[in-house]
């Protein structure tokens, strides 16, 4: 299996929170990430409000926002556009 960039990883992350996975550690399992990598993650698109987090007593969740589903959109658009496009070469 090749390795994926960051960027394919951050896109990873808001597929599955798009899913309706909250829980940080069912998001590790569903985007098979280290914790290390993945709290790196949840700060880049936390920062760049993809992301929000909301914290109770006893847990953290994360939602997608408005504009994580944006640019997941674009991001699965993009990426149809690329399998779906006739080859030139």
């Amino acid at each position: 299996m090749p390795k994926r960039s960051k960027l394919q990883i951050y896109f990873d992350v808001l597929e599955v929170v798009e899913d309706g996975v909250s829980k940080p550690t069912q998001i590790m399992y569903g985007t098979n990430l280290s914790w290390n990598t993945l709290n790196e993650v949840f700060n880049v698109l936390i920062n760049s409000k993809f992301l929000r987090k909301e914290k109770t007593k006893t847990s953290k969740r994360f939602y997608i926002t408005t504009k994580g589903k944006k640019a997941l959109s674009y991001y699965r658009r993009s990426i149809e556009e690329l399998v779906t496009t006739p080859q030139l070469i």
